[in-house]
């Protein structure tokens, strides 16, 4: 009976396949709230983006209309409103904290004009009462606390690192054939904008399970797997697409794996991680991917895309992931390099 394919550890687009379960400190989130609300989904930011404006409008509307109700403002406009005459008489030396406030519904619009600043002229607040004019000052320094942060956070959602990694593109295979007399394992990465990635560094990583001498068992081990590119190092100038390849020796991870088995290793996945600043914003930015067993083909080559037409170079991203076969030995690696020695 076939073995069932362990899960994948990072996906093809990138996400981790974790799920983080019974975390009983759940107080550590709120000790950074600005992340928090950065990772939150859209739906639920602009839930709180809302709910804080209108309470914070709702909160300052309610102190706008106790003071009026102290100050005794709200029976001078009802006494108005029954009679004019003998209102506008029993307010001729009468001063309200703030003009126009009749109501509660009043003191919510002028709460808004104060925090918006929008003013349209009908309410203002009076020299007659010095805790309003204390109000007004901690509403304004409120409301400024509050945009600063609710619309960094938009700011922030809006130009996440992962968004530049949408045209980070790999292959959607890998490869494993000869490069210079070595058996090589390869892949290829391009980027669709024309801004490029600076400092550009990538690294792969070989995950699967493991078992220590002592009897320890490690579901996802990691194991940091040594690569070339063209320019050699990890960093690339990914100004066109680039194969990167590691080459399979005695220190790989891939150095006993055959045409025959691999398929049959279901634990095996190679991460591929892409790293580099955005030159336009200056953000970091990472990209994902990962290659199951089943996902590498054996004896495969990329065909070249990049092609010099009138005086500069074009590249035709309908052939970024074409293979084509190659003379490749059927053997492991470790086979070939004693082949090589006997001979």
């Amino acid at each position: 009976r076939a073995r069932e394919r362990r899960a994948r550890f990072v996906g093809k687009n990138g996400a981790c396949n974790v799920a983080h379960k019974n975390i009983r400190e759940q107080g550590r989130f709120l000790q950074d709230v600005f992340t928090t609300l950065v990772d939150l989904k859209w739906p639920h930011t602009l839930l709180i983006f809302t709910m804080s404006f209108l309470c914070s409008w709702l909160l300052f509307g309610m102190v706008w209309w106790l003071i009026a109700f102290a100050h005794g403002d709200l029976d001078h406009s009802t006494r108005l409103q029954r009679d004019p005459a003998e209102g506008a008489a029993a307010a001729a030396g009468f001063v309200p904290c703030v003009t126009s406030i009749h109501s509660f519904t009043s003191a919510f619009l002028f709460s808004i004009e104060v925090q918006v600043t929008i003013g349209f002229g009908g309410r203002m607040v009076t020299e007659e009462c010095p805790a309003a004019i204390l109000v007004l000052i901690v509403q304004n320094i409120v409301g400024l606390v509050i945009n600063a942060i609710m619309l960094g956070c938009i700011f922030m959602k809006t130009s996440q690192a992962h968004r530049r990694a949408e045209t980070l593109i790999f292959s959607k295979h890998a490869v494993i054939a000869l490069r210079e007399g070595r058996l090589c394992f390869m892949l290829r990465v391009g980027d669709l904008r024309k801004s490029m990635i600076i400092s550009a560094t990538i690294r792969m990583q070989v995950v699967k399970k493991t078992a220590s001498l002592e009897g320890e068992v490690v579901p996802l081990n990691q194991i940091d797997i040594q690569m070339e590119n063209p320019v050699g190092g990890n960093s690339i100038f990914l100004v066109s697409p680039l194969i990167i390849y590691h080459v399979i020796d005695k220190n790989s991870p891939l150095y006993d794996i055959s045409p025959m088995n691999l398929h049959h290793h279901e634990d095996l996945e190679i991460i591929v991680i892409l790293e580099g600043v955005v030159e336009t914003t200056g953000i970091t930015t990472q990209a994902r991917t990962s290659y199951l067993a089943d996902e590498i083909l054996w004896g495969q080559r990329f065909v070249p895309i990049v092609a010099e037409e009138d005086g500069r170079y074009s590249v035709d991203y309908s052939k970024f992931g074409n293979t084509v076969k190659v003379p490749t030995p059927s053997c492991t690696a470790r086979q070939l390099e004693e082949d090589k020695s006997i001979m």
